[in-house]
């Protein structure tokens, strides 16, 4: 699709091709105030522009809605907990892209690691009887906290027979890259593979933003623009062709009023790298740290909760879920619930 397809005024089109935008999505990247000191627009026309391109790239193929419509399998990876699950309709989609994105201490990396174990299950149990590959982009892979994941799976999978708790941390594969270019390299050459010889069918990237955050600056939107897209699309090669669960874990960035105060919005957060980045996950999971604290035992988390942002077979809903030694699991919680640390699941 061009710019000539698009239901806007013929005067917001010409003020955009001055600014030589080679596609759409371009478009996506870039801040409402910059588009406007880039095109001279008012802010009514740069949020019409915004939008009607937003919508044009979610309806031209190959979205993630569409790929979704057109061959999905059905196959879900479980979370691991019963109560996550129900939310997704049994787990993440294999064979495309989702995102997990929280504030720091929400859960993700957490989370992340529970899907590394919970790939090795077969698929009855709701895994995919295979390993996973995890691609760490700003800090130390977290290895005691996966083997105490391992030491707890008995108690957190009471849903699987003992003879199948059989998760190690041989079957998680660790990558680390410190630049665009070596997460590139990681991607095209390594990770590939690893999934050809089917000893993975999970990649876990954490974080996705680390990298775009720490390399550019505001004037490098056209180029970091680029790198992102073809980031997206390597990774979506890698989901499709290999029937993989691909799973980015990204940053958050506040997102401030539009009165004349300073700061941002209570509790205003909004996942990294903008609407391009939005346009090319199928599924965007939010994890939000509460207030409220539950107790278990000899046990205490703060309150999570996972939500679902977009999905286009998902409904707008979340549930409560709480970290525990074994791993995250979901509760329900209530007055009674949050005195005495019942967990419900």
């Amino acid at each position: 699709m061009d710019w000539d397809q698009l239901e806007l005024n013929p005067r917001i089109i010409a003020s955009v091709r001055k600014v030589k935008l080679k596609s759409l999505r371009e478009v996506l990247c870039i801040s409402g105030p910059d588009l406007q000191r880039l095109t001279g627009l008012s802010r009514v026309d740069v949020h019409q522009l915004q939008t009607t391109v937003a919508t044009a790239c979610r309806s031209s193929p190959p979205t993630p809605a569409v790929l979704l419509q057109d061959g999905d399998s059905g196959l879900r990876l479980s979370l691991g907990c019963p109560v996550l699950d129900q939310l997704l309709r049994g787990g993440l989609p294999v064979g495309r892209v989702s995102e997990l994105s929280g504030e720091s201490g929400a859960g993700k990396t957490q989370l992340a690691l529970q899907l590394c174990l919970s790939v090795q299950y077969p698929v009855q149990q709701g895994g995919l009887d295979s390993g996973a590959v995890y691609v760490c982009t700003e800090d130390p892979f977290p290895a005691r906290r996966l083997q105490q994941l391992i030491r707890g799976q008995a108690s957190l999978r009471q849903d699987v027979p003992a003879a199948l708790i059989r998760c190690s941390g041989d079957r998680v594969y660790v990558e680390h890259a410190a630049d665009l270019k070596s997460l590139q390299a990681c991607l095209s050459r390594r990770v590939p593979v690893l999934l050809a010889r089917r000893h993975v069918r999970l990649l876990v990237v954490d974080s996705v933003a680390a990298l775009f955050r720490a390399e550019f600056q505001a004037s490098d939107w056209l180029e970091r623009s680029r790198q992102l897209i073809s980031c997206s699309h390597i990774l979506h090669t890698l989901s499709r062709e290999y029937n993989t669960t691909v799973v980015c874990v990204n940053q958050v960035t506040d997102v401030f009023s539009s009165d004349d105060s300073l700061g941002p919005v209570s509790g205003g957060v909004s996942p990294a790298l903008g609407l391009a980045w939005a346009n090319q996950v199928m599924v965007r999971l939010m994890m939000r740290r509460l207030q409220q604290t539950v107790a278990r035992g000899d046990q205490s988390s703060t309150l999570r909760r996972l939500e679902v942002v977009f999905a286009p077979h998902l409904a707008r809903d979340g549930r409560d879920a709480a970290v525990w030694r074994e791993g995250v699991l979901g509760v329900c919680v209530t007055e009674t619930d949050v005195c005495n640390g019942d967990r419900c699941v």
